[in-house]
């Protein structure tokens, strides 16, 4: 008989241990994630969610290039001539109304404009709760609307099928960033986010300085070719001599018009204690019928209305883009991986045991 000698490996050191196959998995899933990681709004976050931005902010970089390159002309060409003809104070002036046109801009655009957080499953299971089946199996959305009194007045607040909630008095959802916004005004590409109950007063700085820049800008400008006209005795000449200029003037002369028109529009939104959404749609107005009494947020004072809608507190932002993710709502990524490793094993065993039996009959044969 020929001796057969053979070593039969242990098929568990063949499989990877569960630990051990899952250590990425399991640091992964217990690192904390932040909030802004999985927001499910469709906003972009930088600087550890610090800064928020709409995800069509592609007309940001325009906004803040032609104002800066439009100042960089007026420095550059346009302020020594006019500092040696009239005064050292007109590039003092626009250097100041430059830094806080860009300073309001930005602040409007990486401000949260004011989102609501969505409703979790327990509340929105909760709403629907509330919704009266009558015995009927077949399924009924909630209510579209509800009614509420303010200021002896009938609002009614619609409900967000994409929020799951009730939203409340004056917001509105915004289908560009998917959010529903608080005090909703509108949105903005031009500043790249929304613009709502938390940055609508920057807002509102930025196009009354942007509207104080241009204008200034324009009457230096043209004061400028005039004094060269002047002595060169020539326009052409002057404006030969000074070419920045006339692009200053071209691109001041088309933006200031539109700049000026919504300066005033907001500020007759704000006297008036309205938004622009409330505006467009006639909302307290006699276009919704006679039956309407008035708008019931204005506080009758055109004084109330500007502090109430410019200088009151800042809200705090309920959204929490950089608190933690709770650690109940991470689903454990190692369940099935646990289960099936041992059914394997099991079933190299009983592979090896045959392989194994088949080999010692073979050498005893």
């Amino acid at each position: 008989m020929k001796n057969c000698e053979y070593q039969q490996i242990d098929p568990r050191t063949l499989v990877v241990s569960p630990s051990s196959a899952q250590k990425h998995t399991e640091k992964e899933a217990e690192r904390p994630r932040r909030k802004w990681e999985v927001f499910p709004g469709k906003n972009r976050f930088f600087c550890g969610g610090r800064i928020m931005l709409a995800r069509q902010s592609g007309v940001l970089p325009l906004t803040l290039g032609l104002i800066v390159f439009t100042c960089g002309l007026f420095f550059g060409f346009d302020c020594s001539f006019l500092v040696e003809h009239l005064t050292v104070f007109i590039p003092m002036i626009a250097a100041v109304l430059f830094l806080f046109v860009v300073i309001s801009l930005l602040w409007t655009s990486f401000t949260d404009p004011g989102i609501l957080p969505r409703a979790t499953p327990d509340e929105a299971a909760d709403i629907e709760k509330q919704i009266n089946t009558s015995g009927s199996s077949t399924y009924r959305p909630p209510p579209r609307t509800k009614e509420i009194l303010i200021n002896q007045q009938v609002v009614k607040l619609k409900y967000c099928f994409t929020c799951k909630m009730f939203r409340p008095p004056r917001t509105s959802h915004c289908s560009l960033c998917d959010n529903c916004v608080e005090r909703f005004d509108h949105h903005c590409p031009w500043v790249g986010n929304c613009v709502g109950k938390r940055n609508y007063r920057f807002f509102y700085s930025f196009i009354i300085s942007l509207s104080f820049l241009t204008s200034f800008i324009f009457g230096c400008v043209i004061t400028h070719i005039t004094l060269r006209s002047q002595i060169c005795k020539s326009l052409v000449q002057a404006i030969q001599e000074s070419p920045a200029s006339v692009v200053e003037l071209v691109v001041c002369f088309f933006s200031i018009w539109s700049i000026l028109g919504l300066s005033g529009f907001h500020t007759y939104l704000v006297a008036s204690n309205l938004t622009t959404n409330e505006d467009i749609k006639g909302s307290w107005s006699s276009k919704r019928g006679a039956d309407e009494s008035g708008n019931p947020y204005s506080h009758s004072n055109i004084i109330t209305n500007c502090c109430a809608t410019l200088c009151g507190p800042m809200p705090p932002s309920l959204i929490d883009r950089r608190g933690f993710v709770p650690p109940d709502e991470a689903i454990p990524a190692a369940s099935a991986s646990e289960i099936e490793l041992p059914l394997f094993t099991a079933k190299n065993d009983a592979h090896m045991e045959e392989n194994c039996q088949d080999v010692a009959l073979s050498c005893t044969a």
